[in-house]
């Protein structure tokens, strides 16, 4: 599906004034059409429907005329598109709908990627004009309160920026002066913001800056403690998270506090990250939206990890809540290849006992994987004639010839051709590792083994307990040299 992406939009909208007064240029991409997804993908399938009623908004821009604009909207890390409007030679244009908008920030995006955002509520019948000379400062809002007091704080906060950017002018020649008034600045926008904050305490800009706040950690009750601070972090991480309101996730927060929570705050590690994001889920489930992008981006992010094991925390995603109904957004087609993908991958996480095989040498004798007596065991799955097995396979045989003594490499060929599989040993002399192949087609090494490209190596200690898995084979000394020093006693 053909996308068009809108880059370099330049306004210091909400993104930018939600952290003060850091106005820097970001560069947003919304789709033209709503990307093509999985249809595990949160916005693939069911989603909340619009109240009923309709939408109307009317804007001018004083400067514009003739031309088209966008209306958009964040969801996630992303920004869609969800209305056209034409513009009069007069700069009047009106996006409007016969069901309600869903609530959070849009984007109102004019030519050469410009854009200003508006407010979504319940007030969903409004104006708004500016001009092309300053969007912010020339911004009239009527009949919505939201984007009212939203437009307050940007005015005041371009105005505290532009005062920032002037200064920085003269930090070089005259920085201690410079400094304490940054300083200052800084300690009255924050001022500011408590105050607003305060004083529009029920609006979903107020909710949306409370969101955005880091978590103040109180004095260490315990000194002996010296992970308190860390503890409590992670703990109250999203305190200031209202978990009942899904328009949240219509606005640039969310997904970054999320993205942060996952991949920087709890470990990494399968164990610790199983415990802590069903902890998250659990909190999500207050609202079936934040529930879905939850456990939509827990799954997502563990499928694409590239840290080993972390597939155990995919398959507990996808037995906990994919298999057990609670992804509600999932069709039965998904459903069913995840389950194959459970049936497959559980057996063969790290620590468990990988499946024995019985696969015939060039003698026809059948050799045994579970039969190695060697304290480590590499599987190399391979094809014979494909290119990239045949630059792996070199390095592996180096590695073998350094680490014989304990290692034994068991060569599974894929092909079912005989002569391609003794041509591929004979001319490469891989005669002192153990080769074979499965002559009689018994073995499924996609079922199995999980096999559905090549080659595949699996490291196994001596209890035939897999330890590593889809290594480079120029990788494998550094793990077994730090393994065995872990280990090995």
């Amino acid at each position: 599906m053909k996308k068009k992406y809108l880059a370099d939009m330049t306004y210091p909208g909400f993104k930018k004034a939600f952290v003060g007064l850091v106005m820097v240029t970001s560069f947003f991409g919304v789709n033209a059409q709503t990307p093509k997804k999985t249809n595990s993908s949160p916005t693939n399938s069911t989603t909340t429907k619009p109240a009923s009623g309709k939408y109307s908004i009317k804007i001018k821009v004083n400067g514009l005329k003739d031309t088209v604009c966008y209306l958009a909207n964040y969801y996630g890390d992303k920004q869609y598109l969800k209305d056209t409007a034409e513009v009069d030679k007069k700069g009047n244009f009106t996006f409007e709908g016969n069901s309600k908008l869903e609530g959070g920030i849009y984007l109102i995006v004019l030519p050469k990627n410009k854009y200003f955002e508006a407010i979504i509520t319940n007030e969903q019948n409004f104006s708004m004009e500016t001009d092309t000379g300053d969007f912010v400062t020339n911004m009239k809002i009527k009949n919505s309160t939201e984007n009212t007091v939203f437009y307050e704080y940007l005015q005041y906060v371009h105005v505290k920026g532009k005062q920032v950017e002037d200064l920085k002018k003269n930090l070089k020649t005259d920085s201690v002066n410079v400094t304490n008034q940054l300083i200052a600045i800084d300690k009255e926008v924050s001022e500011y913001r408590k105050i607003f904050m305060e004083k529009h305490k029920g609006s979903f800009v107020t909710k949306v800056f409370k969101a955005s706040n880091e978590i103040t950690i109180p004095e260490n009750p315990n000194p002996k403690d010296s992970n308190y601070a860390y503890h409590y972090y992670r703990n109250h991480y999203f305190d200031n998270i209202d978990w009942t309101d899904d328009n949240i996730l219509r606005t640039p927060i969310f997904h970054t506090k999320l993205e942060k929570y996952v991949n920087n705050v709890i470990p990494q590690a399968p164990d610790s990250m199983i415990v802590e994001l069903d902890k998250l889920i659990a909190k999500a489930e207050a609202n079936k939206e934040l529930f879905k992008y939850c456990v939509w981006y827990a799954t997502n992010n563990s499928e694409q990890s590239k840290i080993m094991g972390m597939d155990a925390l995919t398959i507990h995603l996808y037995k906990k809540y994919y298999l057990t109904g609670k992804a509600y957004w999932v069709d039965k087609k998904t459903s069913d290849k995840i389950k194959e993908q459970v049936e497959i991958k559980e057996p063969l996480l790290l620590g468990k006992v990988i499946p024995n095989a019985y696969l015939k040498d060039s003698t026809d004798k059948y050799r045994m994987l579970w039969d190695i007596k060697a304290d480590y065991t590499v599987v190399f799955f391979y094809d014979p004639n494909c290119g990239h097995c045949q630059k792996e396979a070199p390095k592996l045989y180096e590695f073998f010839q350094k680490n014989k003594d304990h290692v034994m490499v068991y060569a599974a060929s894929i092909e079912r051709k005989d002569e391609d599989w003794k041509k591929f040993i004979t001319k490469n002399k891989y005669t002192d590792w153990l080769n074979v192949w499965d002559k009689g087609t018994h073995t499924d090494f996609r079922k199995t083994y999980d096999v559905f490209s090549t080659p595949v190596i699996y490291v196994l200690d001596k209890s035939k307990r897999i330890i590593a898995k889809r290594l480079g084979a120029d990788q494998l000394q550094d793990f077994i040299d730090n393994y065995s020093k872990a280990h090995v006693k």
